[in-house]
């Protein structure tokens, strides 16, 4: 199960949204800085509803992921297994040109992913940046995913676990998801 939620964690694996906004404070109008980035326009078009496919790629009624675009359009809310006891929480958002992902563990640590620019067009790979509440040399924690958007109504996700300073091959796993109609 631990391993379902570390896979899950890095689904919805970035955030980039373009945002305008006005302020009308006083008269005067103030374009807001403008934040793109491709990797998270990926993401953008993720929102909805995942379930896990079953052996033949059929969905099934588990939701593992909700992904919802929030705070303006400067983040991307992911909320994995959603209503149960190992309910958790991911929040991807551009920082500078880059992809990060936040991912809030049940476990209690809070892993920080950046998506590598150079990754397959099909693919967002995240690295671990670091992290709150974890010590990298001995908790078990997410280091690492990838994320491949198979078409608009399907994704693979394979992730990495870390422990003891080392790849936790028991955390490692991948999973197969189609977007709830």
């Amino acid at each position: 199960m631990l391993r379902q939620i570390l896979v899950g964690g890095l689904l919805a694996a970035a955030v980039a949204v373009s945002v305008r906004a006005e302020d009308k404070h006083e008269g005067h109008k103030h374009a807001a800085a403008t934040t793109s980035n491709a990797q998270f326009e990926k993401l953008k078009k993720l929102v909805g509803t995942w379930v896990e496919a079953d052996k033949d790629g059929k969905p099934t009624d588990k939701v593992v992921s909700v992904m919802k675009v929030t705070a303006g359009g400067s983040a991307l809310q992911e909320t994995i297994f959603p209503g149960e006891p190992m309910e958790m929480l991911s929040v991807y958002t551009v920082d500078g040109n880059d992809l990060v992902m936040t991912h809030y563990c049940v476990i209690g640590n809070q892993p920080r992913m950046k998506a590598d620019p150079k990754s397959p067009a099909d693919q967002i790979n995240f690295d671990f940046a670091g992290g709150g509440n974890l010590d990298v040399k001995k908790d078990k924690h997410m280091h690492g995913a990838k994320l491949k958007i198979v078409d608009a109504d399907h994704i693979e996700i394979e992730g990495n676990g870390w422990e003891d300073g080392a790849p936790a091959k028991e955390m490692c796993g991948t999973m197969k998801l189609v977007r709830k109609k």
